[in-house]
């Protein structure tokens, strides 16, 4: 049985060039590429690294420091030539369906907050029950979203009720940084945060790896 390999990475935060990025189909990046988010020549520089990696396909979905995608969505979406760009949309890939979405709860004041409860969860409505690879910036509530042990739960409560209604194959994030990892699920759903920084800001995970049949 065929396989397809999936590079999952997150919140590089203009550090993108130092990663080793392992050999893959496809590139996964969940978001926070930019690091304040307002200068265009981050995005060039980002999509420059993304046409220097050897995958198939690369998928990218802004997060809550990439402003520019909020404020100016249509000239910063034009400099992504390099990838896929996702913003409550999708795409088919390999016999695999991908879907992906930048916002998040309430965090700070940055790009892509949506007020939980009514609000946030009709992005989430769109989310197609036939999804395999769903793509989000923020955790669902009580997986892989605190910052540390004994710390609050950040996720989103209402996107961790449609993730276990469709259970997708795989569920990549980032966003809480202290939280990177993966666990599978009961219903078999793989999810990952894969932030490489830490809550200080330092390059300290390496991509992740995941392989799914086809």
């Amino acid at each position: 049985m065929a396989k397809v390999r999936i590079i999952c990475i997150s919140d590089t935060h203009g550090k993108h060039a130092r990663l080793v990025v392992p050999d893959g189909d496809i590139l996964i990046h969940a978001g926070d590429f930019m690091t304040y988010g307002n200068a265009p020549r981050e995005i060039i520089d980002f999509n420059a690294w993304l046409g220097r990696q050897s995958h198939r396909h690369k998928i990218v979905i802004a997060g809550n420091h990439d402003r520019l995608f909020e404020s100016h969505p249509i000239p910063a979406r034009a400099l992504i030539t390099n990838g896929i760009y996702l913003e409550d949309s999708g795409v088919e890939l390999d016999g695999l369906k991908f879907w992906g979405s930048p916002v998040q709860p309430p965090f700070n004041h940055w790009a892509f907050n949506v007020e939980r409860g009514e609000a946030i969860r009709r992005h989430w409505d769109k989310i197609p029950l036939e999804t395999d690879v769903l793509v989000t910036h923020g955790p669902p509530f009580g997986m892989l979203d605190q910052t540390g042990l004994n710390t609050p739960h950040l996720g989103c409560e209402e996107l961790a009720k449609v993730v276990e209604n469709i259970a997708p194959r795989l569920h990549l994030f980032g966003h809480i940084h202290g939280a990177h990892g993966r666990v599978r699920g009961s219903d078999g759903t793989e999810f990952v945060n894969a932030s490489v920084l830490n809550e200080m800001y330092m390059l300290v995970h390496e991509p992740q790896v995941v392989d799914l049949e086809i």
